[in-house]
């Protein structure tokens, strides 16, 4: 089965990309290189021993979308990633984020409805729940008003996928709403190469204790926590990522119980910042330069999924601690910067 994977090459991307060659899939690659770099490729291939089709394309131009699809009639399914997902820079331009995140994935729904049969995994997040009422946080939890362009974006794109499969029977689509995704492959041929200054705490730990950042910062140590910090639930890239195949199996298999479903895919723990600190200083024996500074704009006080659903209705479940994929992301970077 052919699968198209919509950036690709990015971090989850290239991730999902290896488990699904490594499963026997045929995969696709669109990525248009604005994140990503394409010597990811040569990290896929060394892994997994083959070399995906790849094809540097900007899916904001509709008329190439069209065009891809036509030349490639045989796809199966498609896993979408491609999209803006900078929260700080989505509040400074929003219209970037609405054309790329919303217009891309209307251009690519389009065509597969002209298609007899579809499957559609959509790379969601855990932002649409805002700061959820309880903890753990259930699929049920109500989606809060978005405190960003770049949240607002997941959560509407959920309701063009839920209203478009109201009305198109032949497409079948899951929303996998992610924690906090983090580390690196196990070979250290791919991770996580964020571009400038990084938006998420694991990579800028690792660049910290490289010596590439003169020190962390700390966002507050005010919270109602045990420590004071913020609770997020950090999940190994390579579990979300086989998380994608398992979905999508469940699809391609016709397994699935309705023709939209949502899932959240965490490890079911929450971990503090100061918690995450202590994990990279366990499995490096390096100390990290951290400061406490004020609290930033628009940062939940904890997030960590209930993955009941995950776990019983897909049958995938988390497998790695916190600290083996801390100790997965500090190997990546020291292979990086060598």
């Amino acid at each position: 089965m052919k699968i198209l994977v919509t950036g690709g090459l990015g971090f989850i991307g290239s991730h999902t990309v290896v488990e699904l060659q490594n499963e026997g899939f045929d995969v696709v690659i669109i990525d248009d290189c604005s994140n990503a770099d394409e010597k990811v490729l040569e990290g896929i291939t060394k892994i997994t021993g083959k070399q995906p089709q790849f094809e540097k394309l900007d899916l904001r131009e509709k008329s190439k979308v069209a065009d891809f699809f036509q030349r490639h009639k045989d796809i199966d399914g498609v896993i979408h990633f491609a999209a803006s997902k900078a929260v700080g820079e989505s509040v400074e331009k929003p219209l970037l984020y609405y054309e790329n995140n919303i217009g891309t994935l209307v251009y690519i729904l389009k065509e597969l409805c002209e298609k007899n049969k579809a499957s559609f995994i959509f790379s969601s997040s855990c932002t649409v729940y805002g700061q959820a009422d309880e903890m753990p946080i259930t699929e049920d939890a109500p989606v809060k008003p978005a405190e960003s362009p770049y949240g607002n974006t997941k959560q509407m794109g959920e309701e063009i996928i839920y209203d478009t499969c109201k009305v198109v029977s032949s497409l079948q689509a899951i929303s996998l709403r992610y924690f906090n995704p983090m580390g690196a492959h196990p070979s250290a041929e791919i991770g996580e190469l964020p571009v400038g200054v990084p938006q998420n705490l694991v990579p800028f730990i690792t660049q910290t204790g490289i010596g590439l950042r003169e020190e962390l910062s700390v966002f507050g140590d005010d919270y109602p926590t045990q420590d004071g910090t913020c609770i997020r639930d950090y999940i190994y890239v390579v579990d979300l990522a086989k998380a994608h195949v398992v979905a999508l199996r469940r699809l391609l298999d016709g397994q699935n119980d309705k023709n939209y479903e949502v899932f959240n895919v965490g490890t079911g723990k929450g971990s503090s910042v100061l918690e995450a600190i202590q994990s990279f200083e366990r499995v490096s024996g390096e100390k990290l330069k951290y400061k406490i500074v004020g609290r930033r704009k628009g940062d939940v006080v904890e997030a960590y999924a209930d993955t009941t659903k995950a776990n019983t209705t897909l049958g995938w479940k988390a497998e790695y601690t916190l600290d083996q994929a801390m100790k997965s992301a500090w190997d990546w970077e020291q292979k990086i910067r060598k």
